[in-house]
């Protein structure tokens, strides 16, 4: 799933959570699927920032990105 299909997902467990009919048990459902969706949305976006951090700008103004650990 896409960082973005992800967010749209916690955004929809919110608005769920938000209403005063959610039973306890549908409410500690959608509670641990956020808590997933979430973690694998940071993970994501760890992801992501690490690439960023390894682009390198060439000499003619180009980007590569390099292995390059810390």
């Amino acid at each position: 799933m896409s960082f973005e299909k992800r967010l749209a997902r916690l955004e929809a467990i919110v608005a769920q959570l938000e209403h005063e009919d959610v039973d306890l048990a549908q409410a500690l459902q959608l509670f641990e699927e956020g808590v997933e969706q979430l973690r694998a949305a940071s993970a994501d976006l760890a992801n992501a920032e690490a690439t960023v951090h390894r682009l390198v700008e060439r000499a003619d103004g180009t980007f590569d990105v390099v292995d390059r650990r810390e």
